[in-house]
This record gives structure tokens, sequence and C-alpha cells, in this order.
């Protein structure tokens, strides 16, 4: 019988001896649950694999490097997460703003979230959101957008539980009052 090895010693093996098996292994073990995270978030499935294998690169190259901080799947999350929201803002998010913008113009029919993307663009959200605070911003950015949870977005901001839930309900509140 084959002995299991941890996380740890996956990791290891990957970073010193750059140990196939070791990263087939993690592999293994990581990717479909990475898989059906970063799904929850987006539904192109070509985009999902492509986060995926670019998440893996990384630890294979070593570009990615764990300090044995957490556990290894909230780090391959921080990882994986990153990467979808580079790949999501693509050319970025004011040209997919522009885009909807265009084919608002060129059909008489709107729906619901090209409205939205226009009122982002035009309307008093964006305004709103760049009046926060860095730190209110980056605890929406966290927990809003990238999809985290409070642990998650505390280990990421690197700030305690409590911080972000404060800062996201502040956050909230005064959205709320520039938008009213």
């Amino acid at each position: 019988m084959r002995e299991t090895r941890t996380d740890g010693d996956l990791l290891r093996a990957i970073a010193a001896d750059r140990d196939r098996r070791a990263f087939e292994e993690l592999y293994r073990r990581y990717a479909p649950w990475l898989v059906a995270r970063l799904r929850g978030r987006c539904a192109d499935p070509g985009v999902v694999d492509d986060v995926v294998q670019e998440t893996f690169l990384a630890v294979w190259r070593g570009t990615a490097r764990y300090h044995q901080e957490g556990d290894v799947a909230g780090w391959l999350w921080r990882i994986g997460s990153r990467r979808l929201i580079d790949v999501l803002r693509g050319d970025g998010a004011r040209g997919r703003l522009r885009q909807a913008l265009s084919r608002l113009r060129h059909r008489d029919e709107v729906s619901a979230e090209e409205r939205v993307l226009a009122g982002v663009e035009h309307g008093d959200l964006a305004g709103a959101l760049t009046r926060l605070s860095p730190e209110l911003r980056a605890v929406l950015q966290a927990t809003v957008i990238d999809g985290l949870t409070t642990r998650e977005a505390a280990v990421l901001l690197g700030i305690p539980p409590g911080t972000v839930k404060t800062r996201a309900l502040r956050a909230r509140k005064q959205l709320r009052e520039a938008l009213t």
C-alpha cells in the first residue's frame, strides 16, 4: 500500500526537486475542487479550465510560493481567483462596458444587465465606489467582486475577520447613502 503524502510534502517535493509525481498528485487532489469553485464565479468552462491550468502552472514554475500559512486549498483558491479576475478584466472592465454600450445602441430592446452596465459607467455607482476609502474598497473587492468568504478575505487582506465584517457594513452603508 502506498503512503499518502501531505500537501506540504507534495509542495516541498515540487519546489525542491520538481517532482512530477508530486505535482500530478497535488493536481488530482485539488483541480476538481478548484474547477467547481471557479465555475461558481464564471460560467465559461473554457475560461475556468484555462485559469485552473494557469494556477497549477504557477505552482509548478514556482512563481506562486506557499509560505506554510493556512491550508493549501485556500492558497490555491487565492491564486486561482486572482487569475480569474485578471482574465475577466481582460481588455479591462471599461472595454466590456464599451462593448455593452455599443450593443445598446444597435438594438431596441435593452437587457437588465446592459442597463446596469450603463449605470455603472454613467451613473453614480462608479463615483460612489471611488469615494470609498481604499480599505473599504478592498473589502468590497474581496467579498463582493472576488466572492471570497469573510475568512478568506481576512487572510487575503491581512486583517481580522471581524474587521472585514465591520468594513463591509461601513462600505455598504456609505454606498447606500451616496446612491439615495
